[in-house]
């Protein structure tokens, strides 16, 4: 028998639940994934300079911190990242990093590739159908299938569907999945206990800034990554390329995120507005940078999660039918990191692979 699952949502979750089934059902599941954006990723994203396509800088997740624990729990994944060649230990120097956030045992990873090859990595392991451009809308009752067996049906905001899956699951953040219509809108009414606590999922905000720079500039700065205390602004500064251990005939890039307040506090105004800002207060934080070739600003609504859900199930079943499954799943159900996501997945999977079982017998 084969399944047909649908993954809204080309982030690292999304990647690894096409990847692990693969890994689990072979060539016995077509895996199709859709996500609004132009590229994979999600908030592991990679963006390149608009004149130099191997200067690149990661704006959303800087680095992969591995405590002890899940360094033995997902050894297999890491293995497998290091073995490839996607890792490496993060050998420049990190400075302000809280104690309380310090562990001496954890590990700290960084991707010469940028962070986004990691999801690229899943994601071809998977061979999942991607198509980008697809905002998904709402998910139906595929009505062109048997009544005694129905399936489920994916519409997309510019009206472009696809049916006939046995499963689909949503990777995107929390409040993204609330706004939906179609089946999920009504399996979480305004009465569900299960919205109620979806609801109460809290997301930090932010902006982050990208600077290129072109072969030849130097910036001489005596650490890799910053956390900045004091500044009203900004709370990370990075020479990502440096981060990165990249050659040396690759431009610098520098990249920038500002603090949570100050996200929040800016959230509704345009890029336009927000970038000169930005910059202004780099240059008493990093006074004379030299004038980057380009630059890219970043807005995210939903940075990192801040309050995940209730007990971080690792995925909530929106629901469940004999011949069909919508699940949500992401860093909003667990916590977030990467292991956060690695547990969104497994967990995930696990579900997905009790209700094929049961489907099977029917």
């Amino acid at each position: 028998m084969m399944y047909r699952v649908l993954i809204v949502g080309a982030g690292p979750t999304g990647a690894l639940i096409a990847n692990g089934l693969r890994r689990e059902l072979q060539q016995k599941v077509a895996i199709v994934m859709w996500d609004k954006s132009k590229g994979t990723g999600g908030r592991m994203s990679t963006s390149r300079s608009p004149t130099d396509e191997k200067c690149i800088a990661d704006l959303g997740a800087q680095y992969i911190s591995v405590l002890p624990d899940y360094a033995t729990k997902h050894a297999g994944y890491y293995k497998d990242l290091l073995d490839s060649g996607l890792i490496k230990s993060l050998a420049g120097k990190i400075e302000g990093i809280r104690e309380k956030y310090f562990n001496p045992d954890t590990k700290n990873y960084v991707t010469p590739n940028g962070i986004s090859s990691i999801v690229k990595h899943y994601l071809k392991k998977s061979g999942a159908v991607v198509n980008f451009d697809h905002h998904l809308s709402r998910v139906e009752v595929d009505n062109s299938t048997s009544a005694d067996h129905p399936r489920l049906a994916a519409f997309s905001a510019d009206s472009s569907t696809e049916g006939a899956f046995d499963a689909v699951v949503l990777t995107m953040p929390v409040p993204q999945i609330l706004q939906q219509e179609g089946l999920t809108r009504q399996s979480l009414d305004e009465n569900s206990p299960l919205r109620q606590k979806l609801e109460e999922v809290q997301y930090s905000s932010r902006y982050a800034l990208a600077l290129f720079y072109p072969p030849g500039v130097s910036i001489d700065l005596p650490f890799v990554g910053k956390y900045v205390e004091g500044d009203p602004c900004i709370r990370w500064v990075s020479l990502d390329n440096k981060k990165r251990g990249a050659d040396d005939s690759v431009g610098p890039s520098l990249v920038v995120h500002t603090s949570v307040p100050f996200g929040i506090k800016h959230l509704e105004e345009s890029k336009e507005n927000i970038q000169p800002i930005i910059l202004q207060h780099l240059k008493a934080v990093i006074p004379n940078l030299p004038e980057p070739a380009s630059i890219k600003c970043q807005k995210w609504r939903y940075s990192q999660v801040s309050k995940p859900m209730e007990g971080a199930p690792g995925h909530v079943t929106i629901l469940e039918q004999q011949s069909y499954l919508l699940l949500a799943a992401g860093d909003g159900f667990s916590h977030s990191n990467f292991d956060g996501c690695i547990e969104s997945a497994e967990s995930t999977l696990s579900k997905l692979l009790e209700f094929f079982q049961k489907s099977s017998q029917l």
